[in-house]
């Protein structure tokens, strides 16, 4: 189903909450579980496993979980520690090129699972979730080259961190998720991550644009090594995560308000700008407008059936955003 082939008055239609989720789990979840990104080939990888598994928790929807989750056990749960390789190819054969993970996936397939057993009563989950996010403190957290005794998310187990140097990802900061496993799995360290991701994304927010990448090296931050520096696609989850947190009142979040009403039109929001602020990509996608919305303590924009024709990434958001603000103690 595609906007442009309904009639005006049933694509102008809301949504409710129920037939959102029918409609994302319709698009994007396959049959045996794979969550499928439209735009990058019908490529899965972690992320999407790990948000699909979210929704399908706070849907209600068990059957759905135990897919989503199943496939992933036995399609991307091949390193011999309890992460996932970070994406997988649809071809005959060899789907994996890369096992190396990417932590933002492995921390919201662990928060999925816990929430599934502490919430939702799936109790055979909750031993999983705990070895994950004991797997996320052992691996994927590094001292900050600026203050040793405080920890770095890293965005992979493998990725570069040396004491001088280390690659880090501001969206891959959902601190909630980390302070609730932390806590589930009795672990001080990724509570400690979650505090000290929230400062650093503050410190962040001292700088032109909330970056994508940046390396954290011992004389502050610097262009990442692998990466250009812009604000883009990542980084627009940076307000999510932390108003999900409840740290609507984080820098940053007003950083990124900022960089989102830069755009030309008042109907769109910047979504991607230049290492200087200039931006070079705008959107009027209900999913990105659903994070602004959420960083301004608006209320979420009702998902209307035209969305249908939005893709993988911001119909994602667009869900994710609402849940955000369904689960938000207070603005």
């Amino acid at each position: 189903m595609v906007a442009h082939a309904l009639p005006s008055a049933a694509a102008a239609a809301s949504l409710d909450d129920g037939q959102c989720w029918r409609l994302w789990r319709a698009r994007f979840v396959q049959p045996d579980g794979r969550v499928v990104d439209d735009l990058q080939n019908a490529t899965s990888h972690s992320e999407g496993q790990g948000y699909g598994m979210l929704l399908a928790q706070a849907f209600g929807d068990e059957r759905t979980f135990r897919n989503i989750e199943e496939w992933t056990s036995h399609n991307l749960a091949i390193r011999q520690d309890n992460l996932m390789a970070w994406q997988w190819v649809p071809r005959r054969r060899d789907n994996i090129d890369d096992w190396h993970n990417a932590t933002d996936g492995d921390l919201f397939r662990a928060w999925a699972l816990l929430r599934a057993a502490r919430d939702s009563g799936w109790w055979q989950y909750h031993d999983k979730a705990v070895a994950i996010a004991r797997d996320i403190s052992a691996l994927c957290l590094a001292p900050d080259p600026r203050a040793p005794e405080e920890l770095l998310l890293k965005p992979g187990a493998e990725s570069r961190a040396t004491s001088g140097r280390v690659l880090f990802n501001p969206s891959y900061v959902m601190s909630r998720a980390l302070r609730e496993l932390g806590f589930a799995a009795e672990d001080d360290r990724l509570i400690r991550a979650a505090d000290h991701g929230e400062t650093v994304l503050a410190e962040l927010a001292r700088e032109p644009v909330m970056p994508d990448w940046i390396d954290v090296t011992a004389e502050g931050f610097a262009p990442p090594e692998e990466h250009d520096l812009r604000s883009s696609y990542d980084a627009l989850r940076v307000p999510l995560y932390l108003t999900w947190s409840g740290r609507s009142r984080n820098p940053a979040v007003a950083q990124m308000l900022a960089t989102f009403e830069s755009a030309s039109s008042p109907d769109k929001i910047a979504v991607s700008v230049d290492a200087a602020g200039r931006v070079l990509d705008e959107s009027d996608y209900a999913g990105y407008l659903s994070i602004a919305a959420l960083a301004r303590c608006e209320a979420i924009p009702d998902v209307r059936a035209r969305d249908a024709a939005q893709s993988y990434y911001p119909a994602t958001l667009q869900l994710l955003a609402a849940l955000a603000k369904r689960e938000q103690a207070r603005c």
